[in-house]
Parts: structure tokens; C-alpha cells; sequence
């Protein structure tokens, strides 16, 4: 059984200050494919993720893959790209495993699962209070995109069989976490942003989150 490690992530621009299109070498009129509000069930939803994620970061050789099992990172290969499988078709499931995604580095993505090994759901308390610290990062980031799509996140503790907290301090972090990349005391990592610039593009008319979008009662 592995334990939780902490890994070294990669950090970009502010989050309320994203980079101009040129930047991104993505014109708004090459941003979507087809239409996200005519997009009406979960399987049309994920169809259209998978779809423009994989335009969005081409060049970084990599896909996003709708898993039957669990969701698993595989590097790239001589002869196929890096692929990021989320679990069971699920949209959530997408953006969380994006997530992570976002926060490994060049070195962690050529490794399995990102090189972030851990200890299976019956964890017991140690064990699980590090999962928690090693899952902050990766749940704001994860609520960022939620709530770009408009759709509900929901804090995962994925110990159902195991000891620990009741969830109330996890839930403080996260939310604590998102005011931290709004006010700019922590950097969303590059991709995060670029991923974010292009959702609310697709989403919202441009328009950028805000801090009030996100309150502490919402994870509740």
C-alpha cells in the first residue's frame, strides 16, 4: 500500500489577470467547436469536454478519455499520446482528474497516474489527513471548472470504508484555497488558466469568475 506523497506542481498567471489570446494561440472563433448550450445531457456534456479539451491542449500531446473503470493517467509513448482517463463517463470525474492534470509538471506527466501514488479507500486517519492536504489544491481547482460549466461540485473525502474527519476542515481548505488564487496570494497553474479562459469563452460570454461565486455554504 502507497502513501500519499506531496508533489511539486507548476505555477502560471493570476487567475483574475488571464493572458491575452495571442498567448494562447487559440482565436475566440477557434475556442468552440460546437455550441456548449446545445448540449443537454451528461453524455453530450462529456462528448463536448472531451472534444475541446483535446483541441484546447493539442499540443501538448495529450488526451482526455472516457474511462470504464477508474480514472488513471498513462504517459505519452513513441506512438500514442499521453491520455488522462476519468472514471465511468463522468463530467465530474473529468474535471477532476483535468485537475491534477493542471498541477503536474513536465516530469510528473511522463510518469503512471502522475507519479501521485495512494493508499486506497480504508484509510486510516494518518493516512487520511494527508490525502486531504495533498487533495486542496486539486478540489478548488476542480470547483474553479464546476462552476465555469455552471454545474454543482461536491468535495470528495473518497474514504468510505475509512477513519477521519467528518469533512468540515477539508471543506474550509478548499474554500480557503479558492480566495487564495482570487486574491492572488497562490498562482493557478498555466494550464488551469488556459482552460478556464477558454470554459467561460464557451460558458459565460467571457465572462470571468468571481470570489463571490464561491461560498463556504456551497459545500455544505
Amino acid at each position: 500500500m502507497h502513501l500519499l506523497q506531496l508533489q511539486p506542481e507548476v505555477t502560471g498567471s493570476l487567475l483574475i489577470q488571464p493572458q491575452s489570446t495571442q498567448e494562447w494561440a487559440l482565436s475566440l472563433d477557434q475556442i468552440q467547436l460546437t455550441q456548449w448550450v446545445d448540449q443537454h445531457s451528461e453524455a453530450q456534456q462529456v462528448d463536448w469536454l472531451i472534444l475541446h479539451f483535446n483541441h484546447w491542449f493539442s499540443y501538448h500531446n495529450v488526451i482526455l478519455y472516457r474511462g470504464i473503470d477508474e480514472p488513471e493517467y498513462f504517459p505519452a509513448t513513441a506512438t500514442e499520446a499521453a491520455k488522462i482517463q476519468f472514471a465511468h463517463g463522468f463530467f465530474n470525474s473529468a474535471l477532476h482528474e483535468i485537475s491534477h492534470w493542471t498541477i503536474a509538471g513536465p516530469q510528473r506527466r511522463l510518469l503512471p497516474d502522475l507519479g501521485y501514488w495512494y493508499a486506497p479507500d480504508g484509510r486510516d486517519a494518518n493516512q487520511q489527513a494527508l490525502f486531504e492536504q495533498v487533495e486542496i489544491k486539486p478540489q478548488a481547482i476542480e470547483w474553479l471548472f464546476a462552476t465555469a460549466f455552471g454545474r454543482k461540485f461536491r468535495v470528495s473525502l473518497d474514504n468510505l470504508n475509512g477513519q477521519g474527519s467528518d469533512g468540515t476542515q477539508f471543506k474550509d481548505n478548499v474554500y480557503a484555497q479558492v480566495q487564495r488564487f482570487f486574491t492572488g496570494i497562490d498562482r493557478l497553474p498555466g494550464d488551469a488558466q488556459r482552460f478556464l479562459y477558454a470554459i467561460v469563452h464557451c460558458t459565460r460570454g467571457g465572462k470571468k469568475l468571481q470570489a463571490e461565486e464561491f461560498l463556504r455554504e456551497n459545500l455544505n
